[in-house]
C-alpha cells in the first residue's frame, strides 16, 4: 500500500474517533451544567477543545451555548467537531478506491449534517441535547458500518491503529480535565456526581455499576480507565488493540520499520501495566498520564516516519 494512502486512512479513522469522543464530552458536561453541580466551569474544557484564533474566553461568560457553538461549529477552531469531520471526509476522499462506498456515503452524510444552516439556532434556543444525540448516532453509524463492511486487509489495519491510538489519547486527555478540576487532589471528598460525569463521558458507567455495585471511589475509577482489559475505552485495552492491529502489518513491512515502532508499542504497554501502583499518589498519577500521552505521541511519530515518510 502507498504511504499516502495508509497516511490517509490512519488519518481519517483519527479524526472520525476524536469526534466521538468530543461529542461524549460535551454532551456530559452540558448535562452537568444542567444538573446538580452548582459551580460548573467550562474553562477547562473551553480551552481543551478550542484552538482558535480568536480570544473567547473572556466573553464567553460561562454560557453553555456559546461553548458547544465553539466546538461544535466554529469553523475557526480548529480542534471543533466542524473541522475534524471536514478534514475526515477529506482523507477519506483521497482514498475511495481503499474504502467502501457505504463508509463513504456515511462519512458524507455527516459532513452534510455538520454544515446544515439550523445547528448553531438549534443550540441557542433549541435542545441542544436532542441534536448532539444525532450526531453521536451518526459517529456509532459510521464505525458500524467500518466494521460490518470493511474488508479486513491492510486499510482495515491501518484504520483500526488510527482509531485506537487516538481512543487512548482522548481516555488520558478526558481524564486529565477531571483531575485537573479537582487540582489532582485524590485523598480530598469528591461527590460522586465528579466521578460519576467522568465515566459517562467515557460510556463506562454501566460497566463500573455491573463490577463494583457500590459508591463511586477514585481508585476503582481509575482502575477502570488506565487498566480494565474488559472497558473499550481504557487505555490498556486500546494499546492492546492498537498492538493486534499492528502486528498484522509485519508481512508487508520493512523489518527495521516494524522493530522500531514495535519497540515503541511495547513500552507504552509494558510501562502502563506494570505502573497500577503508581496511581496511589497524586504526583505519580499526574507523571503517569504524562508520560502515556509522550509515549503515544512517540509511537504516532514513529508511523509518520517509518510507515507514511516514503512508500514501502
Amino acid at each position: 500500500m502507498l504511504s499516502r494512502v495508509a497516511d490517509s486512512i490512519f488519518w481519517m479513522a483519527r479524526y472520525t474517533e476524536r469526534t466521538s469522543n468530543v461529542l461524549r464530552v460535551l454532551r456530559t458536561n452540558y448535562l452537568a451544567s444542567q444538573d446538580e453541580i452548582s459551580d460548573f466551569n467550562w474553562l477547562l474544557l473551553l480551552n481543551s477543545y478550542s484552538q482558535s484564533d480568536k480570544d473567547i474566553t473572556d466573553n464567553i461568560d460561562n454560557n453553555s451555548a456559546l461553548v458547544l457553538e465553539n466546538i461544535l461549529l466554529d469553523k475557526y477552531n480548529a480542534a471543533s467537531v466542524y473541522n475534524n469531520i471536514i478534514h475526515a471526509r477529506e482523507n477519506a476522499r483521497a482514498v475511495q478506491d481503499h474504502i467502501t462506498k457505504e463508509m463513504w456515503q456515511c462519512l458524507n452524510d455527516y459532513y452534510h449534517l455538520v454544515r446544515e444552516d439550523n445547528l448553531a439556532e438549534e443550540i441557542k434556543s433549541g435542545d441542544p441535547v436532542s441534536l448532539l444525540d444525532t450526531m453521536i448516532r451518526q459517529s456509532m453509524f459510521f464505525h458500524g458500518t467500518v466494521d460490518i463492511t470493511m474488508s479486513r486487509g491492510e486499510a482495515f489495519n491501518y484504520l483500526n491503529i488510527g482509531r485506537f491510538l487516538e481512543r487512548s489519547l482522548q481516555s488520558l486527555h478526558i481524564l486529565d480535565i477531571k483531575l485537573r478540576e479537582l487540582d489532582y487532589d485524590l485523598n480530598q471528598p469528591v461527590e460522586a456526581p465528579a466521578w460519576r460525569y467522568l465515566l459517562y463521558s467515557l460510556s463506562g458507567y454501566e460497566l463500573y455499576l455491573k463490577t463494583h455495585r457500590g459508591n463511586l471511589q477514585a481508585d476503582q475509577v481509575l482502575q477502570q480507565i488506565l487498566y480494565n482489559l474488559n472497558f473499550p475505552h481504557s487505555v490498556l485495552y486500546c494499546l492492546q488493540q492498537l498492538n493486534r492491529y499492528f502486528e498484522r502489518l509485519k508481512p508487508v513491512s520493512m523489518e527495521e520499520s516494524y522493530t522500531r515502532v514495535e519497540f515503541l508499542i511495547g513500552k507504552a504497554m509494558n510501562n502502563l501495566k506494570y505502573s497500577s501502583r503508581k496511581t496511589a499518589s497524586s504526583d505519580s498519577l499526574k507523571e503517569l498520564i504524562v508520560q502515556t500521552k509522550r509515549e503515544l505521541a512517540e509511537i504516532a511519530s514513529a508511523f509518520n516516519k517509518y510507515y507514511f515518510g516514503s512508500n514501502f
